[in-house]
């Protein structure tokens, strides 16, 4: 039998697919897996695909360790002027008072 893909799978789906394709889950960064259903699976090992034998255990992971994914965009500081509050502005100054004049080309 092979691995099924896991990664991208919420806990919950992760167990139901695991027991259907008959092998044993095994999450290190979760102690309480069994109750975990929300947070998705970001690593396996085996990988998708390999060829196990029925009952193998298969270790998933749902945190990222260091240096891996998480988004990896780096430091996010405060972006000096910060942008005003409420609403839509307008980037162009606002017509002046009294009458406006026709413009003839």
């Amino acid at each position: 039998m092979r691995v099924p893909k896991l990664v991208g799978l919420m806990a919950m789906d992760a167990r139901e697919a695991a027991i259907t394709q008959g092998v044993l889950l095994a999450a290190p960064d979760r102690p309480d897996f069994h109750r975990t259903v929300v947070d998705y699976v970001v690593r396996q090992y085996p990988p998708p695909g390999v060829e196990v034998p029925r009952g193998a255990v298969v270790t998933v992971w749902f945190d990222f360790t260091e240096g891996e994914g998480g988004g990896g965009a780096g430091v996010r500081e405060p972006r000096l002027p910060s942008p005003g509050g409420g609403g839509l502005q307008r980037e162009l100054d606002p017509p002046p008072e009294g009458p406006f004049e026709a413009i003839d080309r």
